[in-house]
């Protein structure tokens, strides 16, 4: 659908087959009815305003009264020609209304109504739901502890680009910019809203469809990096279970920095080339005896990775 008029440009989108929105007949006939009219009272005008001037020329040679009536017939035309245009103006705002325009550009959904039901003015339905896809905007949270880092990048001139991922962040769908920022955080959640806005060119992108976004706020380069699945949260730490020489595995706490998906950055209580436990963190503590299975990549490479929130 386009602005001002609609276009079918979908074929699994429900089509409303032509002609589904009718003008009345009336509303069509009234509009030329009008006019003609018009067009007559002010020819019927025109004359009269002759013959008063004519009237007025040949004063001395008539009767008051007859230059008296010219004068009155010349007024009531004039406003029989007001009337007339009030009544051609209506004429043509009731035949644009009855024409259905798209309001904004977007995609048309299920149709509400079928060929041959009355609609009116009054009706809460509608005709058909149109959504804008393009542009499409995302709003989402970010913890209230990463706002000062965002606050300084948007300081520093910075122009955050945001990534939206699929349900399972494994997907990038789409990649746009921060538009804007929320004025307070939400006391319930922590968290600041925050909205991007994605060009969605390939509509990839689709209204209420569920997202993960990961917003850019800078690049780190030569940072320890261990899988998120690999650190725990507990009420006071956070920590990860080491894997030592004989196989058994033992509690460490670690500082966390940036989350970056699937990947965790690690400020301390972690060593590049550490092997960290990754599965079945539920049946661990320190001392339990695991089993490695296969070649594991050590824990914390150093890499250059994206910092997201």
């Amino acid at each position: 659908v386009e602005r001002g008029r609609m276009r079918w440009m979908m074929r699994y989108i429900d089509e409303i087959p032509a002609p589904a929105v009718r003008v009345p007949s009336y509303n069509l006939a009234f509009l030329p009815h009008f006019q003609k009219m018009s067009e007559e009272e002010f020819l019927a005008l025109a004359n009269a305003k002759l013959d008063l001037r004519r009237y007025q020329e040949a004063a001395e040679a008539i009767t008051r009264q007859q230059l008296d009536s010219a004068g009155a017939l010349v007024a009531q035309l004039e406003g029989t020609v007001k009337v007339d245009e009030g009544s051609v103006a209506n004429a043509r705002l009731q035949v644009e209304y009855a024409k259905v325009t798209a309001p904004i550009a977007g995609v048309v959904g299920l149709r509400q109504v079928d060929v041959g039901n009355v609609v009116s003015s009054s009706d809460l339905t509608g005709l058909v739901v149109i959504t804008q896809l393009q542009p499409l905007s995302v709003v989402f949270g970010v913890p209230e502890s990463d706002i000062p880092a965002l606050q300084y990048a948007i300081g520093q001139g910075a122009q955050l680009k945001a990534e939206a991922f699929d349900r399972d962040g494994r997907m990038v769908l789409a990649i746009g910019d921060l538009s804007a920022l929320d004025n307070q955080i939400d006391a319930s959640t922590g968290t600041l809203r925050l909205r991007a806005l994605f060009a969605n060119a390939d509509r990839r992108l689709f209204p209420n469809q569920f997202v993960n976004i990961r917003l850019t706020v800078e690049n780190k380069k030569g940072v320890l990096l261990a899988p998120t699945a690999a650190v725990q949260i507990s009420d006071k730490d956070r920590f990860v279970f080491i894997l030592n020489p004989d196989d058994t595995v033992t509690r460490r706490t670690v500082r966390t920095g940036v989350i970056d998906g699937l990947n965790t950055e690690i400020l301390e209580g972690l060593k590049a080339g550490e092997v960290i436990a990754a599965d079945g963190l539920d049946r661990l503590q320190t001392g339990t005896k695991v089993v490695v299975a296969g070649r594991r990549k050590p824990a914390g490479a150093p890499t250059e990775a994206p910092a997201a929130k």
